[in-house]
């Protein structure tokens, strides 16, 4: 795949964070050559998280992420910006933090030991060195103060951004973009079946990403790959001389699957893969596994990645809320939230069901399992918990 094609979920996520009116957005222009945030001496200009997808040397395709200022105090707008600035950070895979001068404000410090904190990759940048006296040895200082990479950069002399890219090669995370799909479950020459409805939730003339993204790795693993959907699963099987190597299914038809699958056959489903590729496999399973701790007086949170209007039968607002109260009762209160809202408080719920998060970096879904397991509440998505609850978790096939 092409860098230009990449989806974003796929792209390296570089956050730019710093105070109002440090030079983020001045910097993002002079880095990329294009004019991508809004710049202006008034601070603030910057009031939502603006995205730009681009191609870096060594770096490859990347998502650059431009964030209101930290130290925003607006009383009716201010923390919702400062929100957003944390979200773009919890996706981000590095983050530069942008200093607006040598010696360090008690703001950029305190989210320099936040950063810290939470393990993520950064690298600090005074970001106006065409303003600053012995700007190279304040980096320099900096950087051995705070044992973290550091460079000093003008946008207006367009210097220091060589020195700056080569930092950031360093803080790349070994293991980003070395994550498959389908791990050891396919291999060259094996024939894999996917079962993928086309019904009132699929998008007219065209499938989902999840589909998309493991039809494309099986076939550059030079498997031999068909599709059909639910209703023509056995006319499928039967066209085959052999029974398929793996089948992989849409996770709300995994018990009619299951009832027809060759014995000798593996199966799995897109959400199910999607558990490891995009978060933690492990955590997931043993969160499906404690629906059976569930009471008709317990609280489920379902989460979803995108923000589409339900039709129909959909899996997380009509089919996995019947499944449950099927299983633990009426009783059972269900709550719902959408896109990048994912409340900080989770303790009045018992348990989260998370999508299979396609339109999510794994970075990000990793932060939410982290939140989750930290506030002692178990997570896991809809593949393992529909699994769960159709009695066939222990049946069904994990990439490794």
């Amino acid at each position: 795949m092409d860098m230009e094609n990449t989806p974003q979920v796929s792209r390296l996520h570089i956050a730019l964070i710093g105070k109002r009116n440090a030079g983020k957005s001045s910097l993002l222009n002079a880095w990329l050559g294009q004019d991508v945030s809004v710049v202006s001496s008034v601070a603030g200009t910057t009031t939502d998280a603006v995205r730009k997808a681009a191609e870096l040397p060594g770096l490859g395709a990347c998502v650059i992420i431009d964030t209101p200022g930290f130290d925003d105090t607006d009383r009716q707008l201010g923390h919702l910006r400062v929100g957003k600035m944390q979200t773009a950070v919890k996706q981000a895979d590095i983050v530069i933090l942008v200093a607006v001068g040598p010696v360090l404000t008690p703001e950029e410090r305190e989210w320099a030991s936040w950063l810290k904190l939470k393990k993520t990759p950064w690298l600090l940048v005074l970001g106006k060195a065409d303003t600053m006296a012995d700007a190279e040895q304040a980096a320099d200082r900096l950087s051995g103060e705070l044992d973290v990479p550091a460079v000093a950069v003008s946008a207006l002399r367009r210097s220091g951004f060589s020195k700056m890219m080569q930092l950031l090669l360093q803080l790349l995370p070994p293991d980003f973009g070395k994550e498959t799909i389908t791990g050891s479950l396919a291999a060259e020459g094996d024939r894999v079946l996917l079962v993928m409805p086309q019904d009132k939730e699929a998008p007219k003339g065209r499938l989902i990403l999840p589909q998309v993204q493991t039809i494309r790795e099986l076939l550059d693993k030079r498997c031999i790959v068909s599709c059909c959907t639910p209703d023509k699963l056995a006319a499928a099987l039967a066209s085959f001389r052999e029974s398929p190597h793996l089948i992989i299914t849409d996770s709300q038809v995994f018990p009619q699957v299951y009832g027809q699958k060759p014995a000798d056959s593996r199966l799995t489903s897109f959400s199910v893969l999607f558990a490891a590729y995009k978060g933690d496999a492990v955590a997931l399973k043993q969160g499906a596994e404690s629906i059976a701790r569930l009471t008709d007086h317990s609280h489920v949170l379902i989460a979803e990645a995108c923000a589409h209007v339900p039709a129909g039968e959909d899996i997380g607002r009509v089919k996995l809320p019947r499944l449950l109260r099927k299983r633990v009762g009426e009783g059972l209160q269900v709550s719902f939230v959408n896109g990048r809202d994912f409340p900080k408080d989770l303790s009045p719920y018992d348990l989260v069901i998370h999508c299979g998060a396609c339109m999510f970096n794994r970075r990000y879904v990793l932060d939410r399992i982290r939140s989750s397991q930290s506030q002692g509440v178990p997570i896991t998505n809809y593949g393992m918990a529909i699994a769960y609850l159709t009695g066939i978790l222990h049946k069904i096939d994990f990439a490794g």
